[in-house]
């Protein structure tokens, strides 16, 4: 049984991670709410349990009244992003000449693959990572080669140059698959960071690929850096998205950018790629980046205020557990290796909680001993899973 307090009208209006009830959001079709039996509290897969923002709410509403439901077509999408990378990040390096619209980030990606590399060719991915790294570049026929983080979480620049030095010999064409800002971690990369992975892809030949589709959740407090802005990323392909910013991972849109020296590889990226994003989902992150900026600040504060909640109710509840959540995203990463729960406490967190999380093996080398939590939910629910999560350990 669900045993999750009732939040106050006041709360509600002034955080949008608490405006949908329990009962509200188990009505939803979606992977996080369908996954499992309802019994089972989900904090796993990168779902927010938000109402739309309203300006994406009309613009859907007004495209459907007008039956404007057809394919996608110009660079409105590009624009937005422009506009939005001025204001948020002081960025004015988005050229939409530069610029192709593809069905999603990670369908971006594989496109992005195919342009600089070949079957075979290794993709260096730093774990743990993000799971579908691994999938969609195998699937692809590349070979996934890891570069393990720091014990903090940052990118281990000796690790990567020795990794960048092997993979460049033989003939291959390496890609270095980046995630900024980071996921599982929520690490934000700094311009120091960005800057130091650009020389050494220079010097050794490799291309580099970012995943950037968690910036637009790094706070106030944090500096999100573009890839592309930093010196030699020039040669870098970038793949950006309001998808999780917004929770739009349903209404498919995502944008691959080209630096000024990749843009003869952009350009060769096939005419039917466009064809795949969503006509509506073009419409709905065009909204979302041009009028949903006080909504996305209102879910900024939610998800922070969840990440001091979280630390207080480890520290109650689960002291073995160590957290720091990171900045660039609203998923914590918790290392459970002190409770004694083995390699994947995921499943004993959801066979003796009911509570279910990502278990950490999925995200490679690194991972086990782990689970991934989303904290993009009220903080009723997220203290409710701490308490199951506590349970499994009775």
């Amino acid at each position: 049984m669900d045993c999750i307090p009732r939040d106050t009208p006041a709360s509600r209006a002034a955080n949008p991670l608490q405006q949908l009830s329990l009962e509200q959001l188990r009505r939803r079709t979606s992977m996080k709410w369908r996954a499992y039996p309802e019994d089972v509290l989900p904090v796993w897969v990168a779902e927010m349990d938000v109402p739309l923002a309203e300006p994406v709410t009309r613009a859907i509403r007004d495209a459907v009244e007008l039956g404007d439901t057809g394919y996608p077509a110009g660079t409105v999408y590009a624009e937005a992003l422009a506009a939005f990378a001025r204001k948020r990040w002081g960025w004015d390096g988005i050229d939409v000449e530069r610029t192709a619209i593809v069905p999603d980030v990670m369908l971006g990606v594989v496109e992005m693959l195919k342009l600089v590399s070949g079957p075979g060719d290794p993709v260096v991915v730093n774990c743990p990572v993000y799971p579908p790294f691994y999938m969609f570049a195998g699937n692809l026929g590349r070979t996934v080669v890891e570069a393990p983080l720091d014990v903090s979480g940052r990118i281990d620049f000796t690790v990567l140059e020795d990794v960048f030095g092997r993979v460049a010999s033989g003939g291959a064409r390496p890609v270095y698959l980046l995630c900024s800002p980071h996921n599982p971690t929520g690490t934000v990369h700094t311009a120091a960071e960005l800057a130091h992975v650009a020389r050494l892809a220079e010097a050794y030949g490799v291309r580099v690929v970012v995943d950037e589709i968690h910036a637009p959740v790094v706070p106030e407090g944090a500096v999100f850096v573009p890839y592309l802005s930093v010196p030699g990323g020039e040669r870098g392909l970038s793949l950006m998205s309001a998808s999780k910013g917004w929770n739009l991972a349903g209404l498919k849109a995502a944008l691959a950018l080209a630096g000024p020296a990749a843009a003869d590889d952009l350009a060769r990226i096939p005419e039917e790629v466009s064809h795949g994003p969503s006509h509506l989902g073009i419409i709905a992150h065009v909204a979302a980046l041009r009028d949903g900026g006080d909504w996305l600040d209102a879910v900024l504060a939610g998800i922070d205020g969840n990440r001091r909640l979280l630390v207080d109710l480890l520290a109650r509840h689960l002291p073995a557990v160590r957290c720091t959540p990171g900045q660039g995203t609203y998923l914590a990463w918790l290392d459970c290796r002190g409770l004694g729960l083995g390699d994947d406490p995921a499943a004993a967190f959801l066979e003796r909680g009911r509570v279910a999380l990502n278990p950490g093996s999925s995200f490679g080398t690194g991972g086990a001993g782990f689970v991934r939590m989303n904290l993009a939910t009220s903080p009723e629910l997220i203290t409710e899973a701490v308490r199951r999560m506590a349970t499994a350990l009775d």
